[in-house]
């Protein structure tokens, strides 16, 4: 793999976990039982989604 192609994968893994650690901060601080499940299951899929990708790359 180029140098270039690493640093869109790294690039792409971080997109993942911003995108989990947004979810998790924004469900702390819903009041709505219903809205913080939905919102802590994406942060949950975010999580999977990124473990899978790694393990591709691994």
């Amino acid at each position: 793999m180029s140098p270039k192609e690493l640093l869109y994968i790294e690039d792409a893994l971080n997109h993942e976990q911003d995108l989990k650690k947004s979810c998790t901060d924004l469900a702390g601080q819903l009041q709505d039982a219903d809205l913080k499940r939905f919102v802590q299951g994406i942060a949950d899929r975010q999580g999977t989604s990124y473990s899978q990708f790694y393990s591709l790359i691994k």
